[in-house]
């Protein structure tokens, strides 16, 4: 359904771009897990799509990709990415979503998994003027925050109660403290672990029942929120 587009605005950036049916309708990212802009991270843009949004899957790793048996270089990839070019790369994919002659409503917003739940809370943080929803799945800033006086958007999240990458006691202090900022965030913590919504089920933890349950909510959110 989608293709692969260059974006202007941060030198190499590049994204998936999927386009609905109807040829137009509210611009959200879709940010990756550690494994890199794959096949099942356009997937989930594709789906998007389908539900009516233009949606952009920046390629943070700029055309590296980790397999689902090659974990160490997933963490090598996540850890050594500059966040200075995922932020700027996450940026361009907003600037194009929101000038896309296909993108309507109110504002942009986000969804990320694991390493992208965490660059979820950042560009919702750093780009405040235009990302207005942000769903961030099991995963978040544990170290290195942004500025959240830039956090304008509607947080809903939705976390693993038994996770041993993102643990859920960071994810709950941080929603207190966001709270206590008079930040619109609401976290819901789930019996489930860590990739609870990759169908591809990588870990072996896949719950289809609660990501059959968790979606509605999720594309209904953005809507109410977006346009």
């Amino acid at each position: 359904m989608g293709q692969l587009v260059d974006l202007d605005g941060n030198g190499g950036a590049r994204g998936y771009v999927a386009i609905p049916e109807s040829g137009r309708g509210p611009g959200v990212l879709v940010l990756q897990e550690w494994w890199g802009l794959n096949p099942q991270i356009k997937g989930v843009a594709d789906m998007m799509a389908a539900q009516g949004f233009v949606a952009m899957a920046p390629d943070l790793y700029r055309g590296e990709l980790a397999g689902h048996d090659e974990m160490d270089k997933a963490g090598h990839l996540m850890t050594t990415l500059a966040p200075e070019q995922a932020v700027g790369d996450m940026s361009a994919a907003v600037d194009y979503l929101a000038g896309h002659q296909a993108s309507t409503g109110s504002g942009i917003g986000a969804i990320g998994f694991c390493m992208g739940g965490l660059m979820t809370f950042m560009v919702a943080a750093t780009r405040g003027d235009v990302v207005k929803a942000a769903v961030p799945f099991y995963g978040y800033p544990a170290g290195g925050e942004p500025d959240w006086d830039g956090l304008t958007a509607v947080v809903r999240g939705h976390f693993a109660e038994n996770d041993d990458h993102f643990p859920s006691e960071g994810a709950r202090d941080m929603e207190r403290r966001l709270q206590e900022m008079g930040k619109d965030i609401q976290i819901s913590f789930h019996d489930a672990a860590h990739a609870f919504m990759n169908e591809e089920d990588p870990f072996g933890i896949y719950d289809q029942g609660l990501a059959g349950e968790l979606w509605p909510q999720v594309i209904d959110f953005l809507h109410a929120q977006l346009g």
